[in-house]
């Protein structure tokens, strides 16, 4: 009897760190849902005080901002949405549901909600949620208090880039891809959402590169797993693309004849305020990225002309994941001092 206990006291021993652990992981969060738009968002929260609302890109979900929604949420309400069509979210089944300007509105209705009529609110966005960020600043300036972009295209600049630049025509052919503008030999996407096409996608890419790193779990990767095996979330990811036309006019695959419809600034931000931000900016870029590359960052105070940037030189498109928190000291910064982040800086680890 006294082995038996004996074994069963080292068992809870070792067990208990890890349940505490992974208690530890998720109890900050909080789910929740909102009725907006027509849809219902789900999103995670942590802390209290003045909104700050992390959008998240393709093909990703709220889980990827948890190392800065974590420092903010110390002092502030930090808040990451699944956007429409994403993880838990409502999934529209029209491409027409998924046009810029319903995106922004969603966006809209949920930070008032959250953060209160007439309350301004930090916005920070990566990825397709940095397109919807950079647009949201020109349609409600009156609603921020600042902008925070991590290697995200400007419309302006990103046309500009796709139209005059060779390699970001090259680096942008998956676009053709997913629109479904298809050259000889290219396959289209499988769009086929299973517990098994989510498991591969999570043992490649990014989160693998996460978690062989060590700055990801394997309770990490099953969120990923999770999220990627929503039936019908690679869909709806797409028509963000397609309801936008977001593609460059041509590529050597691709002749100019063969592309119906391209990217067009001027159309994604009708009705916007100003297509000048003068907001305080700050642009947080991996120097690494092979999707959007360093060409948007050319010409930004044009269109920005409060900016600030700062630059991660051994980085990828997933710096925020990358390297967590300094990114997130990165932004308490700016959130807290702006005036105390420089114009330009590079990240140098120690």
């Amino acid at each position: 009897m006294r082995t038996a206990l004996r074994v069963v006291a080292v068992v809870v021993t070792l067990v208990l760190p890890v349940i505490a652990r992974a208690q530890t992981a998720k109890a900050p969060f909080t789910d929740h849902y909102a009725e907006v738009n027509g849809v219902r968002l789900h999103y995670v929260s942590v802390g209290q005080g003045p909104l700050v609302l992390f959008l998240h890109g393709y093909p990703s979900f709220w889980y990827q901002w948890k190392d800065q929604m974590l420092e903010m949420g110390r002092d502030h309400l930090a808040v990451g949405v699944d956007l429409r069509g994403y993880n838990l979210s409502s999934r529209p089944e029209s491409v027409e549901a998924y046009k810029m300007p319903v995106l922004i509105e969603d966006v809209r209705q949920l930070a008032e909600k959250l953060a209160g009529k007439g309350k301004k609110f930090v916005l920070v966005g990566h990825d397709w949620g940095a397109n919807i960020a950079w647009v949201f600043a020109m349609y409600h300036p009156d609603m921020l208090e600042k902008l925070i972009i991590i290697n995200g295209a400007h419309p302006f600049i990103s046309e500009r880039e796709l139209r005059e630049n060779p390699a970001q025509r090259y680096a942008s052919n998956y676009f053709f891809v997913f629109n479904k503008y298809l050259a000889p030999g290219e396959q289209p996407v499988d769009e086929k959402d299973t517990k098994e096409s989510a498991t591969r996608r999570a043992n490649s890419g990014f989160v693998d590169a996460e978690v062989k790193s060590g700055r990801y779990t394997e309770e990490d990767r099953q969120a990923w797993i999770a999220a990627w095996s929503q039936p019908g979330s690679t869909t709806a990811g797409l028509n963000y693309y397609r309801a936008n036309n977001r593609n460059p006019p041509f590529n050597d695959r691709h002749p100019a004849s063969t592309i119906p419809r391209s990217w067009s600034a001027a159309e994604v931000t009708k009705g916007a305020k100003s297509t000048v931000i003068k907001l305080p900016t700050f642009v947080i870029w991996g120097l690494r990225d092979t999707a959007i590359l360093s060409g948007h960052l050319s010409g930004l105070e044009k269109w920005v002309p409060d900016l600030r940037v700062k630059l991660y030189p051994e980085d990828t498109h997933w710096v925020m994941m990358e390297k967590a928190k300094p990114v997130a000291q990165d932004i308490r910064r700016f959130v807290t001092d702006e005036k105390s982040v420089p114009k330009e800086s590079v990240h140098r680890p120690r």
